[in-house]
């Protein structure tokens, strides 16, 4: 019986290490096809930048453009020779010589603002730097390093509380400690699940109080995959595990679930296969392409992307997933035109609304403890991005120090969905002949995180008349529960239940997502203010006139932090302007742009719950700071198991002066997301968005000379044949 049991602990690990390997690091994530041996070549893709999907693919066409690279921006994001560089430098470090620490994050450490936006093409760099947040015997490094004269020219050590972003091989070491527990082996074999069908993720813990206080943890929870690629309809309910990783090490183990049965499999499978038991009953459309005969409108140089009248510098980012700096639009005189020095999801903030054991700490914070960009997956070409689009690859760092690319993670390309981008006619009664439009045509930089069971699409869309879109959209699957009950009739109290059935067994738990969206505006230049444009009810006079009631505007223009902190309310209606006082329009009013807040919604949660005091950023959905470099991630630069001590709303707490000052705006985007049987077994795309919209930026409509297209611009196509 003992040799048996031996037995199965050998398989349980090999199975758990097989799983956490193809999971994280697919055959495709490797540079390989899945006809191809492991550890193949790669090849790079149709009509994306044209580099190498593995670095060390030295005999592939283009594949040591890595290796030769240098950047053409200040901007542009470290490559593959620079971050080993840093890694030699780093090992050289005495205080790393005898044993070399967890890279969490390796990046450019940007140059300050005033030196980016006074280089022009040709002119020398400003000194090339890394920012390295290393972890090493307990202790967070906040490290940055010269690359010119390869020095560490500072180490600081974090006091604070707060941990960096979480490695692979911090998720690794949870579930290795997990497996090898004899207790949590017991607990698997008696919910009936077998050693083979067995998966488990790594949630994060959040911070809940001092019994968790010095200790690096993470949660282990776990799901059945038997019959299906969708384990995560399929929990183990009340079953979790914290691991503290540094000592390797179980602390705790709740298991209160026993006598919930893990969900069926029926209908979980979400994979597309020709004998789908769904494919003909699906609503069915033909397939469907936008064609460009004369080719894109586009062109991207490095990371600088070029389109219509805009020009953006564009790159990945492991924390953010994609980062736009130095936004310019062009006006009526051939001048470029400061719109936005720098924009980014700050963080991701996702609470689930369930006291229990096993859910109360789920309060993700995704940015900060993933990594939108350590998470994003190659984007698919036809379906994620249409088949003209350029791809974009990340180059990062791994725990080790060692590059790898992130492949095809973000896409660029025009849209043309047969919207219209202005239009006027005249009915004939008037004596006038007019019909005139203008196709709307638009440019999408995209990416996806895929961040456990949620993927988010990220999406920055440029418009000719300046206006700039930013849309998230949520897919993937939901985070559900296990429950005894198949059937609503079969609860005595609903009540209790922390969210809806979704299937038998399955409880779609609600929850909510806050993006916080860092956006450093410069109109014109890097001062700005901040204004509050009030609709104001006014009572006519006596006598004045037939209406009785009518609406004016009262501008405010904010002078401190406090002024700019803004909850959004439906009857109290206002416009947003970010505006340079010192640049008039031909008309004397302030140039501008103001933000347009689309469908949003606020938290609920207690001012002092510690999810939410973590996330103080969504107290407001509106937010004015001074720039500060050190002031760009709105949940802290350290939150794994922060308490909140360096937030947005601790820097806003000092109530800076923000007129005619270098700002930043912030926005927060939110969802409150109560599930549905139509979110089984996985999401259609839910999405949200808000804009950035020209407010006296321009003398007149900027895209009123545009011209129309004519039958004769594109090829004349039958339904038979095709162009």
């Amino acid at each position: 019986m003992e040799k048996t049991n031996g037995v199965k602990f050998i398989i349980v690990i090999s199975v758990a290490v097989f799983i956490f390997v193809y999971s994280r690091y697919p055959p495709e994530k490797l540079g390989c096809s899945v006809s191809t041996p492991s550890w193949c070549s790669t090849k790079t893709h149709r009509k994306s930048n044209l580099r190498s999907n593995s670095i060390f693919d030295a005999g592939m066409p283009n594949s040591n453009h890595y290796f030769t690279d240098t950047p053409l921006h200040p901007l542009d994001p470290l490559t593959v020779p620079e971050i080993n560089r840093v890694r030699s430098i780093l090992s050289a470090y005495e205080p790393f010589t005898s044993s070399f620490p967890s890279i969490n994050t390796l990046s450019l450490d940007e140059p300050e603002k005033i030196q980016v936006n006074g280089w022009k093409t040709g002119d020398p760099f400003p000194p090339r730097r890394a920012s390295v947040v290393a972890f090493l015997n307990g202790q967070t490094h906040l490290v940055t390093i010269d690359l010119g004269p390869g020095l560490v020219t500072s180490d600081v050590i974090s006091t604070g509380s707060g941990y960096p972003i979480l490695t692979n091989d911090d998720m690794a070491t949870a579930l290795e400690v997990t497996y090898s527990n004899l207790e949590f082996n017991k607990s698997i074999l008696a919910r009936g699940v077998e050693f083979d069908d067995l998966t488990c993720i790594t949630p994060s813990s959040g911070w809940f109080g001092p019994e968790e206080e010095g200790k690096r943890i993470v949660k282990v929870q776990c799901f059945s995959n038997q019959d299906t690629p969708n384990f995560y309809m399929r929990p183990i309910e009340g079953l979790t595990v914290t691991v503290d990783i540094d000592k390797k090490e179980v602390i705790r183990i709740i298991d209160t679930g026993r006598g919930i049965p893990v969900p069926k499999a029926t209908h979980t499978d979400y994979t597309y296969t020709t004998n789908s038991p769904f494919s003909d009953k699906a609503p069915m459309t033909n397939p469907m392409s936008m064609e460009q005969p004369k080719g894109p409108s586009f062109s991207v140089n490095g990371h600088t992307v070029k389109w219509a009248n805009w020009v953006f510098h564009l790159k990945p980012d492991i924390r953010a997933g994609m980062i736009i700096s130095q936004a310019m639009i062009r006006a009526e005189d051939g001048e470029y035109r400061s719109v936005m020095y720098k924009g980014f999801a700050s963080e991701l903030f996702v609470p689930y609304m369930d006291p229990d054991q096993a859910w109360y700490f789920k309060s993700f914070m995704d940015a900060g403890e993933f990594g939108l960009g350590s998470t994003a997956m190659p984007l698919l070409e036809l379906n994620d991005c249409p088949r003209y689009a350029y791809f974009m690859d990340g180059v990062f760092a791994s725990a080790d120090g060692r590059p790898f690319i992130q492949s095809n993670m973000i896409c660029i390309f025009e849209r043309y969905a047969g919207d219209i981008g202005w239009r006027h006619s005249e009915i004939p009664v008037m004596g006038f002949n007019i019909r005139e439009s203008r196709p709307k045509v638009t440019l999408v930089a995209r990416m996806a995180a895929s961040v456990g069971n949620y993927d988010y699409i990220f999406d920055w869309e440029f418009q000719t008349d300046g206006l700039i879109r930013i849309k998230v959209g949520l897919s993937g699957m939901l985070m559900v529960k296990g429950t005894p009950y198949e059937n609503i009739h079969d609860i005595s109290n609903t009540n209790t239940m922390t969210g809806p059935l979704v299937s038998e067994n399955v409880i779609g738990v609600v929850h909510d997502h806050f993006i916080s969206f860092h956006l450093d505006m410069d109109i014109d230049g890097a001062n700005n203010s901040f204004a509050q444009v009030n609709l104001v009810k006014e009572q006519t006079l006596s006598g004045q006139s037939p209406r009785k009631s009518y609406l004016k505007t009262k501008r405010n223009v904010a002078k401190t932090e406090d002024d700019a902190r803004i909850k959004l309310k439906l009857y109290d209606p206002s416009e947003f302007h970010v505006f340079n006082p010192s640049r008039l329009s031909r008309l004397g009013n302030p140039t501008g742009y103001k933000i347009v807040p689309g469908g949003t919604a606020a938290s609920l949660l207690d001012l002092d719950d510690p999810p939410q005091i973590r996330a103080a950023f969504t107290n407001n959905q509106i937010w004015v700071t001074p720039h500060n470099k050190s002031e760009e991630w709105a949940g802290g630069l350290l939150v794994s198991q922060s308490k909140g001590e360096d937030t947005l709303a601790t820097w806003s707490a000092r109530n800076r002066e923000i007129e005619n000052k270098d700002i930043v705006l912030w926005y927060t985007l939110g969802f409150h997301h109560i599930p549905c049987q139509e979110d089984f077994p996985v999401m259609p795309t839910v999405s949200s968005s808000f804009e950035l919209k020209p407010v006296n930026f321009f003398d007149r409509n900027p895209i009123m000379g545009v011209k129309p297209t004519f039958q004769n611009d594109l090829p004349v196509c039958s339904v038979a044949s095709s162009c």
